[in-house]
């Protein structure tokens, strides 16, 4: 059986994929930067097992990635959210949504648009502006749905909500 530690290797991507490696953690950081921030969000938007979401994410808490809050008292509810350190990791989603845009893209297009709040302009692969040239940071930019987003992604349904409110989406 394959392990799942590196700790005969001295390096940083090998110190990196302990602790992000596993096949779900990446995709649980994606969904709390996408704003499904719940237990039950994440599990159905990811199909995954009940118990390993619960693994992971005490894993992302234990590692400083993630911390929770809690969002109802009787019964008690948590919702994640990203630390500093959790929102270090947001290159590194976005390198991967443009490597996947490019070569693992569906034929509709990429299901999500990064966009700078600041002026509205597209971003680039490299995190800058392509209108006005700033470099970006995460509390920066706002995801927006794509040509490729199904009808029950996270950004589609979170505009459906904020126009049903009739507030404007995030």
């Amino acid at each position: 059986m394959l392990g799942n530690r590196y700790d005969n290797q001295t390096c940083s991507i090998a110190g990196a994929l302990d602790v992000v490696g596993e096949r779900w953690s990446l995709l649980i950081v994606r969904n709390v930067l996408l704003g499904l921030r719940r237990f039950d969000e994440m599990q159905a938007n990811l199909g995954i097992a009940r118990n390993v979401l619960q693994t992971r994410l005490q894993t992302l808490l234990e590692e400083g990635i993630l911390e929770k809050h809690p969002y109802q008292e009787h019964p008690l509810r948590y919702e994640y959210l990203l630390t500093e350190k959790g929102l270090d990791l947001w290159p590194t989603i976005v390198a991967l949504m443009n490597w996947g845009d490019r070569h693992a893209a569906t034929p509709a297009g990429p299901p999500v648009l990064l966009e700078h709040k600041g002026c509205g302009g597209a971003v680039d692969e490299h995190r800058i502006c392509k209108a006005c040239g700033a470099h970006l940071s995460v509390r920066e930019v706002r995801a927006r749905p794509g040509p490729g987003a199904t009808p029950d992604h996270p950004l589609i349904r979170r505009a459906k909500r904020a126009h049903a409110a009739g507030a404007a989406p995030v």
